[in-house]
């Protein structure tokens, strides 16, 4: 190896690589219809942002001044933050004509559309059970997915893909 070669750096151009993410994110492989969204449930509605994190606060101070222990404060804010992190940060899901992807802070799903047979919306989302009828293990085996003002697009999406894989089963 040359002196020249052993001198060179490599530079990152951030906003480069985000355009070409993007990019990807517009254009699927398949050639297919994408739609994706991010929800901010925390955002919607800041009033109860702040009323539920002022619960939060005043319930890890009534456990600091009943236990008189740092550390079950701390506990206590971790268990009350970290089972709120659907609602404190973002949800990104992406639909693919395949796949549907859901991405938080702690995990991500990628799930196909021929897993679910039916589909029940609500107000504020859609359910996705993989059974053709209704049970118990809807909750345990479907996913969820928020709406984020943009409750016709996805239940437009997913009648299509459920029906679609619905249809391909009988034949």
């Amino acid at each position: 190896m040359s002196e020249q070669d052993n001198n060179t750096q490599f530079s990152i151009d951030f906003k480069t690589a985000d355009k070409k993410e993007s990019e990807q994110k517009e254009k699927p492989d398949n050639g297919g219809e994408v739609l994706e969204w991010v929800c901010h449930p925390a955002k919607r509605n800041r009033l109860v942002t702040l009323a539920v994190s002022i619960f939060i606060v005043l319930s890890v101070v009534v456990v600091y001044y009943a236990t008189y222990w740092p550390w079950f404060a701390i506990l206590a804010f971790l268990i009350l933050t970290g089972s709120l992190t659907g609602f404190y940060f973002p949800t990104r899901y992406r639909f693919t004509d395949e796949d549907i992807f859901i991405k938080t802070v702690t995990q991500t799903a990628h799930k196909k559309w021929s897993q679910y047979r039916t589909y029940y919306p609500d107000k504020n989302g859609v359910l996705l059970s993989p059974f053709v009828r209704p049970s118990r293990l809807e909750n345990f085996r479907g996913v969820y997915i928020k709406y984020w003002n943009n409750r016709d697009e996805v239940l437009a999406y997913v009648k299509e893909h459920v029906r679609r894989d619905r249809d391909e089963d009988k034949s």
